[in-house]
């Protein structure tokens, strides 16, 4: 049998710890679905009884009192089903939320790396749709298996108690019934796997194309879009159908099988009630049997597939759960300085913002060994320097920055601040003392003041508007509706790019840090608003080490150092004038903005 068709106890394993709190509650619940399945298991023997006691002797003597019993017996069954339905939907609810806690704790300890290799609608379904799917499994399919393992036992039993050389002739359809699921169980489960496939392909199609909604109409994409999204639904629907198919094949089947232990039970049974040797009773009672029995092994059969089909989600979890982390420094790192979650800010010693890089060289971790981005980079930068880095796209300066900031570490060589190797202390502490400007913010739904808010949750209401007012988010604020309390919509899509880049920046300088970071802000924005940012870097820049990733001719003027990054490494490294006094390769690339900015055309630097 194929792996892939089997319940693998090692994956499952992975999950426990958030289903053992309810130890009890599962013991409980397994002793009310024993109490269940036998009351379900002997209700033919009422039928028996009633038979040969009510029916046969046409007397009513003692009904009574067997009415009554049986109504306690089902009211009892009824308060165990009350009781059940309300502890798993507790199990479902709590093992849901903590298995989605887990995840989206995790998922904030992951490296930046895991980001780029996995979609945002890839992360949403683990954490979402798979830990639904193993919560509902848990808290409902695992009980119904056992019940039903227990109502087949029963029934067994109870057939055996009533009359064992019948009971052996229906019970013979319980092996082909066996066999039957078994040929039919690996089927449905590689048929289910393609449909849960094929369901996040959409997933990530849908979120995709939503985020994407502006691109596609622009691009006047929207029958492309249209018509890849018909062929993901295409072989969604023909997974389906397969699914579909086989289950139309195995349910008739099934009946056939359980019409087979009717007309046994009828056969053999009848015969012995036409020659005398057995009572009415029984033979009610045996067909009831037969009707009975194979619901059980196709219920056991099916939640077994659900299982198979689930552990889908539950490796997909469990792999989200183990993936490499950030927090991979040394145990002293630990100890001394906490993590992200949990950090010793108490311990964290204060940044001056020498940078020094000695012989890095980078490549990424899924990258061939040796495809190298960066190679042998060495450079000194003083506490308090504004550095600029120019360079033709792909030449690695994200890179560089991305190392600085220890989003990525280096492969080889250090990366040293204030002399001290920035692996002997943890990320959290350096990250809490880096201000970072992207190319294109991150907002979050909520008003303009609690964007800002977010760099500094300490902060003051008046510390917030001190420094908007120091990056002029106050003029932006001025022409919103609400003031700082408008909302920004959801990736502040009610912004301009402009607006948004200065709320970065308030946002980036409320927590007032030594070491700042600006990933090409000003590429995409109006002049005006470049005018306020610039306006802000002259204001804000001075006195903390800062990288610009710079393509306007200003920005680099009157940068402390200017870093050529080309062919992987640093090229050139010096002040304006002393690397327009080499003419190499930044007097070229100087001159070339130069005449594109003269003759009034962008001063983009590529």
């Amino acid at each position: 049998m194929n792996e892939q068709s089997r319940i693998d106890f090692k994956v499952w394993k992975r999950i426990v710890p958030f289903f053992a709190p309810h130890k009890n509650k599962f013991i409980f619940i397994a002793l009310m679905m024993l109490f269940s399945a036998v009351v379900d298991a002997v209700v033919p023997l009422f039928t028996r009884y009633a038979v040969n006691n009510f029916v046969v002797t046409e007397t009513t003597k003692g009904m009574g009192a067997f009415v009554l019993l049986y109504l306690v017996l089902i009211l009892l069954q009824t308060a165990t089903t009350v009781i059940y339905s309300r502890l798993s939907m507790e199990i479902e609810m709590h093992s849901s939320r903590m298995l989605k806690r887990e995840c989206f704790i995790h998922i904030q300890k992951l490296p930046l790396s895991y980001f780029s290799r996995n979609s945002v609608g890839y992360i949403l379904a683990r954490v979402m749709s798979d830990t639904n799917h193993i919560s509902g499994m848990i808290a409902w399919a695992l009980f119904g298996l056992v019940w039903q393992a227990f109502y087949l036992i029963s029934l067994i039993t109870a057939m055996f108690f009533v009359n064992w050389r019948f009971a052996l002739i229906v019970s013979a359809v319980v092996p082909i019934a066996l066999l039957a699921s078994l040929w039919f169980r690996p089927r449905l489960m590689s048929a289910n796997r393609d449909v849960r496939h094929h369901n996040s392909a959409i997933t990530g199609f849908i979120n995709e194309h939503i985020n994407g909604a502006k691109t596609t109409k622009t691009l006047v994409a929207e029958e492309k879009s249209a018509s890849e999204f018909k062929e993901l639904t295409r072989k969604m629907y023909s997974s389906n159908m397969r699914v579909s198919h086989l289950n139309s094949l195995f349910i008739p089947l099934v009946s056939l099988l359980g019409s087979v232990a009717v007309a046994a039970a009828l056969f053999t049974t009848g015969s012995s009630v036409i020659r005398g040797t057995l009572d009415f009773g029984v033979l009610s009672a045996f067909i009831s049997f037969a009707i009975c029995i194979i619901d059980p092994i196709v219920s056991i059969s099916g939640i077994f597939n659900e299982f198979i089909a689930v552990q889908v989600n539950v490796e997909r979890v469990s792999d989200l759960l183990s993936e490499d982390t950030e927090d991979d420094e040394s145990q002293e790192v630990k100890e001394i300085f906490g993590n992200s979650l949990l950090p010793k800010t108490e311990n964290y010693p204060p940044i001056i913002g020498d940078i020094r890089f000695e012989h890095v060289w980078f490549r990424y971790p899924d990258a061939d060994e040796n495809d190298f981005v960066l190679k042998d980079i060495s450079f000194d930068i003083p506490a308090g320097s504004t550095v600029a880095l120019v360079g033709e796209t792909g030449a690695g300066k994200s890179t560089l920055v991305n190392l600085v900031c220890r989003f990525f570490e280096p492969s080889r060589g250090k990366i040293l601040i204030d002399g001290v190797d920035y692996r002997e202390r943890s990320r959290h502490w350096l990250h809490s003392n880096l201000g970072y400007v992207q190319q294109s913010p991150q907002l979050f739904s909520g008003s303009v003041a609690y964007n800002i808010l977010y760099g500094n949750m300490n902060a003051t209401e008046e510390d917030m508007i001190k420094t908007a007012e120091l990056v002029s988010v106050d003029k932006i604020a001025a022409r919103l509706e609400n003031g700082y309390e408008t909302d920004v919509g959801e990736n502040g899509d009610r912004l301009s790019t402009g607006e948004k880049q200065l709320v970065s920046f308030a946002r980036a300088m409320l927590a007032d840090p030594p070491l700042f970071i600006l990933d090409e802000a000003t590429s995409s924005i109006d002049t005006e608003t470049e005018a306020l940012i610039q306006n802000a870097i002259s204001r804000v820049l001075p006195g903390r080490t800062s990288f610009i990733i710079a393509h306007r001719l200003s920005t680099i003027r009157n940068a402390d150092i200017i870093m050529v990054v080309e062919n992987h490494s640093i090229s050139e490294k010096g002040s304006h004038e002393e690397l327009m006094e080499k003419k190499g390769r930044y007097y070229r690339l100087y001159r070339a903005m130069q005449m594109k900015d003269e003759s009034g055309l962008d001063e983009k630097f590529k």
